[in-house]
């Protein structure tokens, strides 16, 4: 113990063994001494344990004399002197263990064996003697060694260099010296947790408490913020460098505690801040100290919903402020609209991701604000049908040649872009009204971008709605292939029976079902110069398709004309009822109102516009009230002329059918909804049934509590279901 350093040779350490070996298997007394609890035994039983007593007193003289050198010893001196010592103690100990192996054995095993408590193997012996004989001795006056310990990491907390090493040894001593009765060979953490462990937590509670008060009523919460991710860092590694790991679980929830869960609520107060400065260091320092406390989180994500929802609502208010639009009916730009929203959803959305890790109650927020306010917002008032309609019109643009996007991939991107809003449309089912309007527009004109970009817009449709939501649209081009395989075989026809038309022509036929199109209000009078082709073509129809019948939409054809009156010839792109008119001045000079009505049936309100429109663009002139001659002095600098512009009554009247046509399928819907759930579940009550019909439909369309209750007194009315006799509120399903 006290000779480490010189050494012992093999001769020597043979010798000792062999001396230690004879005494425990010699049956003869060597001596007197205390036994500990043996009762009367005798021979080689005696020889062991009287060996055993002499260790035990070796050892309690050494630590004795330890003990004394050590009083007068504080802090770093006393834990420098305990830890060379420790280390001494250990290895001399170890000798002493392999010296009396067959000691430990024998006589050890036998006795512990028999279940006697308080008999060691050698090298526990001696480390339960220094805990009994040193160990405790210092540490009963003022918890000497663990204060002294605590004192370095404090000045280690507060910037200064201690010795690591020394610190990690005295701590792994105490370690050690925890002792399992029951079970020597297992590792007790019991003399470290008592006699380090719990005063380190409560020292690293109350420094951490007054420091972090102190810095916030001097600094701001930014700066907190880096302080307490600091803080944490150093106390992980301080597990690292030289405490024991089952500190770390109760010492890092400390930590989070003082410097968290304490100072949440100021920290949260300056979240709006920090939001509204674009801070995203600070955002996700906030983010990733509130998530390591339980619902540190929750709050933030109300505030974020919050700023989310204003951020939208501001933007779309700046937008019709801009405008000049301070009434529900004013007319907002659907790009301009769907921009503003795109840009607050992808601002905050790269927030999500950026600063909260894009955390699913984050994501979740940012989906519920931009629900509400793309739904409702100072652009839509209080229709819930605007957004869908607006949204679904900026798609049109995009898929319209007249789109500029240079590239395949930008039409693309702005695709998927439209989609994003898309999501969180409530009325889907209105979405889908306006875009097959708008889709009918651009095929029956010819007017799309081009097909790959319309069927990707189809696809991206399904994928998000389903088959059933797309089909009409699939279905439309179907049509428009057939209508140009159609085209060609009549004009082969009537090549084969020599009836060759000199006019150039094609026609579409479409499915009723599918396209979202109706017929002039009123009887067309076609004329004279297309009658012969009318006929040919509603002949040559009935035979290959008998019983099918062709209702003409005159109000979607167009027309090129040529102008022959003229020196220069122009090509004039019409209307149908454009050229209805213009074709009537090949026969007159000058044509009264009344003249043009009788010849062409147009209805007179847009009869008039259409007049307006040619006089606008001086084909006709309208000198006298209600007469219009055609202008002889035309000229132009185009060589075509598209004179097929939009009437106002039109485009008005689009999209008060299109909101009818919704609401018509709406009652189908929800009705065909309760049969099916009816049909299902035999009998249910009304609010169960109620419930489960907005849980189906909610992803098409936010249906109306009063719309629900008339489609079940309707299908009563009808007998698909019955109230169950005896009671007021359940229905039962009628076979």
């Amino acid at each position: 113990m006290t000779k480490l350093q010189t050494g012992v040779s093999y001769s020597k350490y043979m010798s000792l063994y062999t001396v230690a070996y004879n005494y425990c298997t010699s049956s003869k007394m060597h001596g007197t001494g205390d036994q500990v609890g043996l009762g009367q035994r005798t021979g080689a039983n005696l020889m062991g344990s009287d060996l055993y007593n002499n260790l035990i007193r070796y050892f309690s003289n050494h630590l004795k004399t330890l003990r004394e050198q050590s009083e007068t010893l504080q802090d770093e001196a006393l834990l420098r002197y305990y830890a060379a010592e420790w280390d001494r103690y250990t290895t001399g100990a170890n000798y002493i263990n392999r010296l009396f192996t067959y000691l430990n054995r024998h006589w050890v095993k036998r006795e512990r064996d028999e279940g006697r408590k308080g008999i060691y193997p050698v090298y526990t012996l001696a480390l339960v003697q220094w805990k009994t004989n040193f160990f405790e001795h210092i540490q009963s006056k003022h918890q000497k060694l663990a204060g002294a310990i605590l004192r370095l990491i404090e000045r280690q907390r507060n910037g200064e260099t201690i010795d690591q090493g020394l610190v990690k040894k005295v701590i792994d001593s105490f370690v050690s010296l925890g002792l399992d009765e029951s079970d020597i060979m297992k590792v007790s953490h019991e003399v470290y947790k008592d006699h380090f462990e719990l005063p380190f937590l409560e020292a690293t509670e109350k420094y951490y408490r007054q420091e972090s008060e102190a810095f916030l009523a001097e600094n701001s919460v930014p700066d907190y913020l880096k302080k307490a991710e600091e803080r944490l860092r150093e106390e992980e590694d301080r597990v690292e460098r030289y405490l024991n790991t089952i500190t770390r679980k109760s010492l890092i929830s400390k930590c989070e505690h003082v410097l968290i869960r304490e100072h949440a609520e100021r920290m949260r107060e300056s979240f709006q801040e920090l939001l509204d400065y674009d801070k995203d260091e600070d955002l996700q320092r906030m983010y990733a100290l509130l998530s390591r406390i339980p619902e540190g989180l929750e709050p933030l994500r109300k505030k974020f919903e919050e700023h989310v929802k204003r951020a939208g609502l501001g933007a779309v208010q700046k937008l019709v402020g801009e405008g000049g639009a301070g009434t529900e009916t004013a007319e907002v730009d659907p790009k301009a609209y769907v921009d503003a929203l795109l840009e607050v959803h992808q601002k905050n959305s790269e927030t999500v991701q950026r600063s909260f890790k894009g955390e699913a109650g984050f994501v979740a927020a940012l989906d519920k604000a931009c629900r509400e306010f793309v739904n409702r917002n100072a652009a839509t008032g209080t229709s819930t049908t605007k957004s869908p309609e607006l949204l679904a019109k900026h798609a049109d643009a995009l898929l319209r040649k007249s789109n500029k996007m240079a590239e395949e991939e930008d039409l693309e991107s702005a695709l998927n872009k439209v989609m994003v809003l898309f999501k969180y449309i409530d009325d889907k089912d209105v979405f889908q009204q306006f875009y097959t309007t708008k889709l009918s527009k651009r095929l029956i004109h010819g007017v799309s971008a081009s097909d790959e970009a319309e069927a990707s817009m189809i696809s991206k449709l399904k994928e998000a709605c389903g088959f059933e939501y797309t089909n009409k649209l699939q279905r439309m081009f179907t049509d428009m292939s057939l209508s140009k395989d159609l085209t060609e075989q009549f004009k082969e026809r009537l090549a084969q029976n020599n009836e060759e038309s000199d006019i150039n022509f094609s026609i579409m036929v479409l499915g009723t079902n599918f396209w979202p199109l109706a017929a002039p209000p009123f009887d067309f009078l076609i004329p004279a110069d297309i009658q012969p082709l009318y006929d040919r073509f509603t002949k040559y129809y009935q035979q290959k398709h008998s019983g099918r019948k062709l209702t003409w939409l005159w109000n979607y054809s167009k027309n090129e004309l040529r102008t022959n009156y003229l020196n220069q010839k122009y090509i004039l792109l019409t209307s149908s009822w454009q050229m209805a008119v213009l074709v009537q001045y090949n026969n007159n000079d000058t044509l009264s109102l009344d003249e043009l009505f009788t010849a062409t049936n147009i209805n007179k309100d847009i009869l008039k516009q259409v007049l307006s429109l040619l006089v606008k663009a001086k084909i006709l002139i309208n000198e006298e009230t209600d007469q219009y001659d055609l202008n002889p002095g035309f000229k132009s600098k185009k060589i075509r002329i598209n004179l097929n512009m939009p009437i106002k009554a039109e485009q008005k009247a689009e999209s008060t059918d299109v909101l009818k046509t919704v609401d018509e399928d709406r009652k189908y819907v929800i009705q065909a909804t309760i049969v099916r759930i009816m049909k299902a579940r035999k009998t249910m009550k009304n609010q169960q049934l109620i419930q489960e019909v907005i849980t189906q439909i909610s992803q098409r369309f936010a249906p109306k509590l009063p719309d629900i209750k008339k489609a079940i007194d309707y299908l009563l009315e009808k007998e698909y279901i019955e109230r169950v006799e005896g009671t007021r509120d359940t229905f039962a399903y009628v076979a």
